[in-house]
């Protein structure tokens, strides 16, 4: 609808990739809705992934000692975290929706982009205890992880070697995106975008804007450790 925010976080090194088409068709998409889109294209922005002294602006609050955690926490309060995660901070805190464009590496997500998590969704920004799950500081957002896998589809079912696909969903929607009271839209997974036609290729693409055309009428998953275990 008219006016809702959308924040990609996008990784991927190619812009003619899959996961780069994915990601044009979402601003395209979107933006036809109406919606403002902003791109956070992680590798083009040359994103740092490292979590370090230098994300803290001026004085440590304990320089006897470094504590990642609780520095950058203190440095929120204050207004000391560096530019860069200011910026990243003040697209988070605008988007209605985060979109996650990526291609799994390691039943993960690729380290620039978990970088950014490590270092985007600091204490005091996008939890604080006890405000974490459904009470987490980013509870009004939505989330959406759309990703391709090297593995066919067969290759993430429940009873193969890899297990379901789910599994590995755990740990980003549920520990990352759910513990800052994001609320998860079901994920959307391209399977093996290498090892299937050209055809095929583009069935993939018209299927993600299909599914964009009427993504906010779509309700969360739910939250629990059922969806994922089940």
């Amino acid at each position: 609808p008219p006016g809702r925010k959308v924040l990609i976080v996008y990784a991927h090194q190619e812009p003619k990739s899959l996961n780069g088409s994915l990601k044009r068709v979402a601003v395209e998409e979107l933006s036809k809705q109406g919606c403002s889109v902003m791109v956070s294209d992680l590798y083009e922005m040359q994103f740092e992934p490292r979590a370090r002294r230098n994300d803290i602006v001026g004085c440590l609050h304990n320089s006897e000692e470094f504590n990642y955690g609780l520095e950058t926490w203190k440095a929120y309060q204050r207004g000391g975290l560096s530019s860069d995660l200011i910026e990243e901070q003040k697209k988070v805190q605008e988007a209605d929706l985060l979109i996650f464009q990526f291609p799994l590496y390691w039943f993960s997500m690729p380290a620039i982009m978990k970088g950014w998590m490590d270092r985007v969704l600091v204490q005091g920004f996008a939890y604080e205890f006890p405000n974490c799950y459904d009470s987490g500081l980013l509870k009004n957002k939505l989330a959406l992880f759309s990703f391709t896998t090297g593995g066919s589809k067969e290759a993430y079912a429940k009873g193969s070697i890899s297990g379901d696909i789910r599994y590995l969903l755990w740990p980003m929607q549920h520990g990352i995106m759910h513990f800052c009271g994001v609320r998860v839209l079901a994920p959307h997974i391209c399977f093996a975008p290498e090892h299937v036609s050209e055809e095929k290729r583009k069935e993939m693409l018209i299927a993600w804007a299909q599914r964009l055309k009427t993504l906010w009428k779509e309700e969360p998953i739910n939250c629990s450790p059922e969806w994922y275990f089940k």
